[in-house]
């Protein structure tokens, strides 16, 4: 084939790989030659399976020619976080006192995928066990997002983002428990979901730590091909307590072009009070889009979101369960910043963490109301887009005075992706413009419970008509990271 396969889709690569004018094989090739070429600088991976997956895909080539075809994802290569279990691999979840942790079993998700035919290409970089948004690692070192030298990826789930923006693989998998894989998504400009809770088992994440606001999610180039990662990974899993029993639609089915009799809510609070203009400008101009698709839009508004947020901070608790005996023997094999979270945790008493999850079902409920009146809500994914790896701060605007403040990226980056997790609903962002300075803007959108047809029918129709999921990262060199 002349067409460079990593230049394509999912599903485009799918359809060349079923009329076998492309070679599994040969794709394979072509994303490890990418990885050599581009991770000594971006370093999205933390380990690789050349060896094992060459074979498999000589396997996958084998079969197709056969004519034992499994479908869309036979033979393609996918990028695993390295916190969610593939067996026979070191599964670190970016930490040092487990880099000998060999999992003998792969998580429910990775299971299916293997079943589908798709091939695990390595597992990506990521904040240490998953307790930051950023890109860093004190262990395995900075990931680089390709829209910027020296700039952060976002977190935890960055290298999973920068492995699909960078065009190295065309599928990943990344966790999500506060906006882990749509804020790597939106900073890195790719698609990033999050399902309804319960839809996609969760056993097999290693080292979670919000057990009960965890997600594992598709991040892809487009939104059909998210779709397809996650009717291929949804469905009950007995052995997974939080999963749901319920059926999967064929999410593909439900995308659509035409938004008429849609209603879309723009939240008139919280969402919209800290924003960088640049990002507040781009997301209104894509809700604008939304309106020229067909849909009608309102303002909605969430009582006392900004109150009720607040108890994600509690949930943080449920961490200790995990990591008390390791912080208290072992406290040096901590990063820095990750250690000073972990330990400001023995501060918050167990009657707040029961708060916590009763303040989770008020919200539920504020949201509810807001459904019955909206299908979809629009907001910005993150507030800001990449800052370097070395800023600590980002500005923002209040919208209530103008003024333009200084905030910690730590907190800015989850502010708008976590009431998902801790309300279970499901949200995506897609690529919603690009700042004067050429970095991605987030566009989020929220759905009621296991309606994610709707969403991602949403999602698609206005990602076809601005198609800025076309454009590629500008080309990073080494020399270009450490300049």
């Amino acid at each position: 084939m002349t067409t460079d396969p990593l230049d394509l889709t999912a599903l485009e690569l799918a359809g060349l790989i079923e009329r076998r004018a492309a070679s599994p094989f040969e794709v394979m090739r072509a994303v490890q030659r990418r990885l050599d070429e581009t991770e000594p600088f971006l370093n999205a991976f933390i380990s690789r399976r050349d060896d094992e997956a060459l074979e498999e895909a000589r396997a996958a080539e084998a079969e197709i020619t056969a004519g034992r075809y499994r479908g869309p994802l036979h033979g393609m290569p996918v990028a695993i976080k390295d916190n969610i279990a593939v067996a026979g691999t070191i599964t670190t979840a970016g930490a040092k006192f487990l880099n000998e942790n060999l999992t003998p079993e792969d998580a429910e998700a990775i299971l299916r995928l293997k079943t589908a035919g798709a091939i695990v290409v390595g597992k990506t970089n990521m904040f240490e066990l998953a307790v930051g948004n950023r890109s860093i690692n004190p262990h395995y070192g900075d990931a680089h997002n390709p829209w910027g030298a020296n700039h952060d990826a976002g977190g935890s789930s960055g290298g999973s983002a920068i492995a699909v923006a960078a065009r190295q693989v065309p599928l990943a998998l990344g966790t999500d428990a506060a906006g882990s894989v749509r804020m790597p998504a939106s900073v890195s400009g790719i698609v990033g979901l999050k399902q309804t809770q319960g839809r996609v088992s969760v056993r097999g994440i290693v080292a979670s730590q919000n057990v009960t606001v965890d997600h594992i999610g598709p991040m892809a180039r487009t939104v059909a091909d998210a779709a397809l990662l996650l009717e291929t990974i949804a469905g009950h899993d007995p052995s997974c307590p939080t999963s749901a029993d319920c059926p999967v639609p064929t999410y593909r089915a439900a995308l659509r072009e035409d938004l008429s009799g849609l209603r879309v809510g723009v939240p008139a609070n919280y969402f919209f009070d800290l924003l960088d203009p640049e990002v507040e400008s781009g997301v209104r101009a894509a809700i604008r889009v939304l309106e020229e698709l067909g849909a009608a839009t309102q303002l909605v508004h969430i009582p006392d979101l900004e109150d009720l947020m607040a108890a994600r901070t509690a949930l943080s608790a449920e961490g200790l369960a995990l990591h008390d005996p390791w912080l208290r023997a072992h406290p040096e094999l901590y990063g820095n910043e990750l250690r000073r979270r972990l330990l400001a945790n023995y501060f918050i008493p167990s009657r707040d963490l029961a708060r916590a999850n009763r303040v989770r079902r008020i919200l539920k409920e504020r949201f509810a109301a807001v459904f019955e009146k909206v299908d979809l809500i629009a907001a910005p994914t993150t507030p800001i887009v990449s800052f370097p790896l070395d800023a600590t701060t980002a500005a923002v605007r209040v919208s209530k005075t103008g003024e333009i403040v200084e905030r910690p990226t730590s907190v800015l980056m989850m502010r708008l992706t976590s009431p998902g997790n801790v309300s279970g609903l499901p949200a995506i962002t897609v690529p919603g413009g690009f700042t004067p300075a050429g970095l991605p803007i987030g566009f989020q959108l929220f759905a009621r419970p296991f309606e994610e047809e709707l969403m991602l029918g949403a999602a698609h129709a206005y990602e076809q008509a601005t198609r800025w999921y076309t454009r590629v990262p500008p080309h990073v060199t080494p020399a270009a990271v450490t300049a």
